[in-house]
């Protein structure tokens, strides 16, 4: 008895694992597709390993996300504003100093 392996193309597991996520059941969805069930939830695993989450957008849109990327992009943001609040503290001295010289 051989086992035979299929290859499957990337984007086909992507849309694979998007629509298993924001189904019921990954049985049913691995059914309809005609992959085995372990086989899906193989990709779903990998996927969550890689960092990769699905999330459902309030119109309804199903995107790929990478969660690694937007707590790098997060942290960057977070040390921005620190420097932003910072500068406009130090403004709001000198605009308070100055209004008590000319004033």
């Amino acid at each position: 008895m051989t086992r035979r392996t299929r290859n499957y193309p990337k984007e086909f597991k992507q849309e694979a694992v998007k629509l298993a996520l924001s189904s019921q059941t990954v049985s049913s969805v691995a059914e309809e597709l005609g992959i085995p069930t372990a086989t899906l939830h193989t990709w779903i695993y990998k996927a969550r390993q890689n960092g990769t989450n699905i999330v459902t957008e309030p119109n309804g849109a199903i995107n790929a996300v990478n969660a690694k990327e937007l707590l790098e992009e997060n942290r960057r943001l977070h040390k921005k504003l620190i420097r932003l609040e910072q500068e406009k503290a130090i403004l709001k001295k000198a605009a308070t100093y100055f209004a008590k010289e000319l004033g």
